[in-house]
């Protein structure tokens, strides 16, 4: 079945609760008609797209369709958590969680280069979805994705298996892509109307190899312990000052270096962390925010008191351009 890469002309923007609920009726009766009684495969990442997709899936078919999870250890705090809390216990999904830390970690060991950091980041991830996709290929017909209008645009109908793009030609599945004519904003809209938590459906672009992109240099377990650690306090901090969903997107970066600072009256040779804060509309260009001093003082006080092995805490000031929105 050839799934239309058009939105039509006369498609109402969605905006409203009563909107997103005929949406999501339609969308449930045209999954019900696609899918019959076969079974759905989907990568549920936790991300908006893929989580609205899953929600629409359970209130269709229910446990026909089976989400997988993949925790590749490079999850930002409870995030891997929160998506078996709110699919399997409060939707009762048909989850299958796969903690795959130590795969991932083991082969970024000593990797530096960024590049060769998402390579492997990537094709890891393929490789474990695909040794889930085998474990069921028997009993499925579906894959799910959570395509968006904007990937369809930017490809030009080129990337459109943009999300689990590589899985191999034996394992043949037809494609389910529920929100491909939405744009971002209407993403969240039906989301909530789904009954996402909200921490979900506002959550913020995410890179696919996560954290392992703001681990700058090669990964160690500790560091990106650290990160993980004042990644949370830099996000409880914003929501706390109201900044969540005002400010585009904002999180914290751990390079691969040390710094000299003084601990208990002792020398301390440990790690600075990067503040980073950004708003954009389009992500080509990106401006800095101006936040409040008396926040960017307790963002740092808590990382120095509570996040062992770093010493120092800077707030990067770089737009775009020059500076891109990541690091690496």
């Amino acid at each position: 079945m050839e799934l239309p890469s058009k939105r039509p002309d006369d498609m109402v923007r969605i905006t409203t609760p009563e909107l997103a609920q005929a949406f999501i009726d339609e969308q449930v009766a045209a999954l019900r008609e696609q899918v019959g009684d076969k079974n759905v495969l989907l990568a549920l990442s936790g991300g908006v797209d893929s989580s609205v997709v899953a929600a629409l899936l359970i209130k269709a078919v229910g446990r026909q369709l089976i989400c997988v999870h993949v925790n590749h250890g490079l999850m930002r705090a409870g995030e891997s958590e929160q998506v078996i809390d709110v699919f399997r216990n409060q939707m009762d999904a048909n989850l299958v969680y796969v903690d795959a830390t130590d795969r991932f970690l083991g082969l970024l060991e000593g990797v530096a280069e960024p590049e060769r950091k998402r390579k492997i980041i990537g094709a890891e991830f393929i490789r474990v979805f695909e040794e889930e996709a085998r474990k069921v290929a028997g009993d499925v017909s579906f894959l799910a994705q959570g395509t968006i209008y904007p990937d369809i645009v930017e490809s030009d109908g080129v990337k459109a298996h943009h999300n689990v793009g590589g899985l191999p030609e034996d394992l043949q599945f037809e494609l389910v892509e529920p929100v491909r004519l939405l744009y971002k904003d209407e993403v969240r809209v039906v989301g909530r109307e789904l009954g996402l938590p909200e921490s979900m459906v506002e959550r913020q672009p995410f890179p696919g190899p996560g954290l392992g992109v703001r681990c700058l240099g090669a990964i160690t377990r500790d560091r990106l312990e650290a990160l993980r650690a004042a990644d949370k306090i830099l996000r409880d901090e914003f929501d706390a000052a109201g900044l969540a969903g005002k400010v585009w997107q904002y999180f914290v970066v751990v390079p691969d270096m040390r710094a000299t600072g003084v601990r208990d009256g002792k020398r301390a040779y440990e790690w600075p962390a990067v503040v980073r804060a950004v708003n954009t509309v389009d992500a080509m260009t990106a401006t800095v925010p101006e936040l409040d001093w008396a926040l960017l003082k307790k963002i740092t006080d808590r990382i120095l008191a509570e996040v062992p092995g770093i010493c120092r805490v800077t707030y990067d000031l770089t737009p775009k351009p020059i500076g891109t929105i990541e690091w690496e």
